[in-house]
């Protein structure tokens, strides 16, 4: 799955467009190295994520087929570190 649209539906950027354009900013990585909206994202990725004031990173537990409910999009992620970026 594209990393834009996991991200929008693991719930953790809301909506896609705004999703590409973080990636597009050079804000997200994947297992250390930063990535365009369209890479791959797979089980077992660590995403790391500067969104607005806030720096999540985030485990890949799983990759659904297509669009998932609320309450089976936290299913999708393990949480590691989040924290408030000082600007």
């Amino acid at each position: 799955m594209r990393l834009d649209k996991f991200l929008k539906v693991s719930r953790i950027i809301k909506r896609r467009p705004v999703a590409k354009l973080v990636c597009d900013n050079k804000k997200i990585k994947i297992n250390g190295k930063v990535v365009k909206s369209s890479s791959e994202v797979k089980v077992g990725d660590v995403l790391e994520i500067e969104y607005f004031n806030r720096y999540i990173k985030a485990k890949v537990v799983e990759v659904p087929q297509g669009n998932v409910g609320k309450a089976e999009a936290s299913d999708l992620i393990e949480i590691l570190e989040t924290k408030k970026i000082e600007t």
